[in-house]
């Protein structure tokens, strides 16, 4: 009965922590959650651990990314299913650190190690469920610009394990309790004091040291809603030019700047203008009655046959295209599928994502002219937000201004669009840059450096608006870092299992047990309330 208990619990647990990312926004249950597992998983067999921190997986991812549904239903659960893996093992990986001396420190990391792993294998991962995005609107959220993402997702854990520390040290029941909780009381306030404190600094001037520029954002609208919404491509980019010339009618009537660019966005043509004349014709007359060139999100034929690629093209009204950028990080499933060849006669609906997208090589960066000067342009296409090195490297060399572009049709009236409006914020915040968002259909808008939005449009509308960005040089320590920080405490998470695992084997032959093969997947069923804080 009490295995049953402690199951039902640990699901309970996930779910109550996936309420902490958005649309929920619920973060104060990341102080709940996160302690939770730690309770879970210590003073228990190992496999009872993975257990458990599988079943937290399940109810956190269920409630977290369920929105891949729009996808089939069946790929929704085999994501949840396979990505709740990586908990399990997180259950395992805390059952053993909770043994050593400074276990709130190893558990920290553990966490970090834990979304390093899901968010690189396989086949590039899913990152989008880190502790990181979830402490956007707390306390933590100034320490972004120094320590990244991966820092944060840290600290958030830091806090949450000195939790389960207190709450261990208090069913001990031996005084003086007061005294031990002090320290543990202060480190959690210092650090939010110091986040708080944080969110002033900065590392260039409010309004740069290189001029700005103007930006127009379009979103164009889509028909249809859901999956339905990948249809219709000539009447995607039709309503890109319609929003192109509204906005532009209102600039030269003076109720908007007049904008240096416009940003279209991901797949506002899925039909290759440079291939297709029809399509070249509408994007040509855009940029021709704007006046100014168009960043344009389009889906590119080639390089292989039956393949193709997310491109951003920089259209110029006079010049045609003068620079180009290739997705990297690419939705499995979604824009490609792993073994196609041996999937698609077993799994036929797979069809339907058309031809194999191939990923670019080379960082988000396009430097184009300019009203007689030349500035670098940083673009981020969709699913890369998620991706430290592809948002690090689109900076370090070189970008001035941060755009995104995105194509969340699909997922209209779900929660990933604020769950990947919020992963914007982190990501301004993180590079202290203003960040111009251009979806289809949802969630288009401006934010600033501080992660605070300016300006927001509405789902399922036609919308454009204007805004002045800072021409930006300056990078923030995380940026600099670039995935050290995740790299050394995915480390020090490996250092203390190991060390746990050696002091465990010690231990047990210490008390005449034989190690043999199972004994790094069992250990006796202790309770945590007869063991002392160590």
């Amino acid at each position: 009965m009490r295995r049953v208990l402690g199951s039902l619990v640990a699901v309970l647990a996930g779910v109550l922590l996936g309420l902490a990312w958005q649309p929920y926004a619920l973060w104060p249950l990341l102080l709940v959650g996160v302690p939770a597992l730690t309770l879970l998983a210590r003073g228990i067999p190992l496999r009872r651990a993975f257990g458990r921190g599988y079943l937290f997986g399940l109810g956190m991812l269920g409630v977290t990314i369920s929105w891949v549904h729009v996808l089939g239903w069946w790929v929704a659960a085999v994501l949840v299913l396979f990505m709740a893996l990586y908990y399990g093992l997180l259950g395992v990986a805390l059952s053993l650190v909770t043994r050593l001396r400074w276990w709130p420190v190893a558990a920290a990391a553990c966490w970090v190690a834990a979304e390093l792993a899901y968010s690189s294998f396989p086949f590039g991962g899913f990152g989008w469920t880190r502790l990181a995005y979830a402490a956007v609107d707390t306390s933590l959220n100034g320490w972004f610009p120094l320590v990244g993402v991966a820092g944060v997702s840290f600290l958030v854990a830091l806090v949450g394990q000195t939790v389960a520390w207190l709450v261990l040290l208090v069913q001990e029941r031996r005084p003086p309790v007061f005294p031990r909780v002090v320290p543990a009381a202060l480190v959690i306030a210092a650090l939010g004091v110091a986040g708080v404190g944080l969110r002033s600094f900065q590392v260039e001037p409010l309004a740069g040291r290189e001029g700005s520029v103007e930006v127009g954002v379009v979103q164009g609208n889509v028909p249809g809603r859901g999956i339905e919404a990948l249809g219709r491509a000539r009447t995607v980019t039709n309503n890109h030019l319609s929003e192109s010339v509204e906005l532009m009618a209102r600039a030269r009537l003076g109720q908007v700047p007049e904008p240096d660019f416009l940003l279209w966005p991901e797949n506002s043509t899925d039909i290759d203008p440079l291939l297709d004349p029809v399509t070249r014709q509408t994007v040509a007359g855009a940029t021709a009655v704007a006046g100014v060139p168009i960043l344009v999100g389009a889906v590119t034929q080639g390089p292989g046959e039956d393949e193709r690629q997310t491109t951003a093209l920089w259209w110029d009204p006079l010049r045609g295209v003068l620079a180009t950028y290739h997705k990297r990080n690419l939705v499995p499933f979604g824009e490609w599928i792993p073994f196609r060849a041996q999937l698609l006669p077993l799994v036929p609906i797979l069809r339907e994502v058309g031809a194999q997208s191939v990923p670019g090589t080379e960082p988000g960066v396009l430097r184009v002219p300019l009203d007689g000067r030349t500035i670098t342009v940083g673009d981020v296409i969709c699913f890369e937000l998620a991706y430290d090195d592809t948002v690090h490297e689109a900076l370090t060399n070189g970008a001035q201004v941060l755009l995104v572009q995105s194509n969340n049709a699909t997922y209209g009236g779900t929660g990933q669009i604020e769950q990947q409006f919020a992963i914007t914020r982190v990501r301004a915040m993180e590079a202290r840059r203003e960040v111009a968002v251009a979806t289809t259909n949802s969630v288009s808008g401006f934010i600033d450096r501080d992660g605070r939005v300016v300006q927001r449009t509405n789902e399922f509308t036609s919308a454009g608006f204007v805004e002045a960005m800072p021409l930006r040089t300056a990078l923030t320590p995380a940026v600099l870092a670039g995935p050290w920080p995740a790299r050394g405490l995915a480390l020090l998470a490996l250092v203390a299992v190991a060390v746990a695992v050696v002091r465990r084997r010690r231990d047990l032959h210490q008390n005449g047990h034989r190690p043999g093969p199972d004994a790094a997947l069992s250990t006796p069923a202790t309770s945590p309330t007869k063991e002392p804080i160590r």
